[in-house]
């Protein structure tokens, strides 16, 4: 068995998967639309070209995503996507990536238990956990 977060978006998902993948060093498997589908005629003629499902992989993990139709679409509650990180230096600069456009709710920094931890929400709307755990 595997567990996947599946991120839903309101029209960004394209834009928010190529980001991902730029900033976790992933690589996006699938970005389909419904355009060319057997979807496309249930689908509104200007939301076509939305994502209908995306796949990236990042090392053994796979974030998927879909863009909503505006009827359906929620923001983002209730989930926080976490990244454990090994170096401190590359939480620092994920959670950097992830911050501009975006809202920090904890600063990175040290604590008890990590290296690094910080949490931000994205300029996507996606909550981020950065945790770069203390090994004993």
């Amino acid at each position: 068995m595997k567990l996947n977060p599946y991120l839903t978006f309101t029209g960004q998902c394209e834009t928010a998967f190529k980001f991902y993948e730029k900033v976790l060093g992933g690589k996006i498997d699938a970005m389909m639309t419904a355009e060319g589908t057997p979807m496309e005629q249930h689908v509104a003629p200007d939301w076509r070209k939305k994502i209908m499902h995306a796949r990236l992989t990042v090392g053994g993990t796979v974030l998927m995503g879909s863009d909503a139709p505006p009827d359906r679409a929620e923001p983002m509650k209730g989930i926080t996507v976490t990244l454990n990180i090994d170096e401190p230096a590359e939480a620092d600069r994920v959670f950097q990536a992830l911050s501009e456009k975006g809202s920090v709710g904890m600063p990175i920094q040290e604590t008890f238990w990590a290296h690094r931890f910080g949490m931000v929400t994205d300029q996507f709307g996606t909550p981020w956990m950065i945790n770069c755990e203390k090994h004993a």
